[in-house]
């Protein structure tokens, strides 16, 4: 067996031993409600939507087709994950090319955890001069270790209890965004 089948084969098990936390119909509910929340707050506006990438890509894409008022897209790409199930510090892989003087910037992505690399992009939009800046993301994840006490995103799609999730957007391992759901998985498998 080669090595690329032992990978296979591990990923395979952590799908199939994932417990799923939200379904697909669930995630797409949740979207379609908080789709409302975000024209509320835009109408009337041209905003930024700065997508994190990879994990809020999908999120994404699955949000703005729901908003029908004009905005602006762009990505940034800032991890500190790069394909490690834990966080280190954050690095900066790609900035956005939009300018965000004077703009109102929506920060989009997959999953608030600790929020460390949501703090430092948020700082760094309101640096460039933005007029505002929220953040919108598809799960809080509950926990006690926020960067910051109480931090929240301005929009949030759903909560999921403290456990290591992939699904739209979300990784194992750099793999298992595609899942249409929101898993959780298995202790021992992390």
């Amino acid at each position: 067996m080669s090595i690329a089948d032992d990978v296979q084969k591990e990923l395979m098990q952590v799908r199939r031993e994932a417990i799923e936390l939200h379904s697909s119909d669930q995630v797409q509910e949740a979207i379609a409600k908080l789709a409302f929340a975000v024209t509320e707050a835009y109408s009337g506006k041209v905003p930024v939507f700065v997508t994190i990438m990879n994990g809020g890509m999908i999120f994404a894409a699955e949000l703005v087709k729901r908003l029908d008022f004009p905005l602006e897209m762009d990505y940034l790409h800032a991890s500190r994950y790069l394909g490690e199930t834990t966080g280190g510090d954050v690095e900066w892989l790609v900035t956005p090319n939009a300018s965000l003087a004077g703009r109102h910037v929506l920060i989009v992505d997959d999953i608030l955890d600790v929020g460390t690399t949501l703090l430092s992009i948020i700082r760094a939009c309101e640096a460039q001069g933005a007029a505002s800046v929220k953040t919108c993301v598809l799960v809080d994840k509950q926990h006690d270790r926020k960067a910051e006490p109480g931090l929240k995103a301005d929009f949030t799609a759903l909560e999921a209890a403290d456990h290591y999730l992939f699904g739209m957007g979300m990784d194992y391992k750099g793999f298992w965004r595609n899942a249409p759901g929101i898993y959780a998985v298995k202790e021992g498998n992390e």
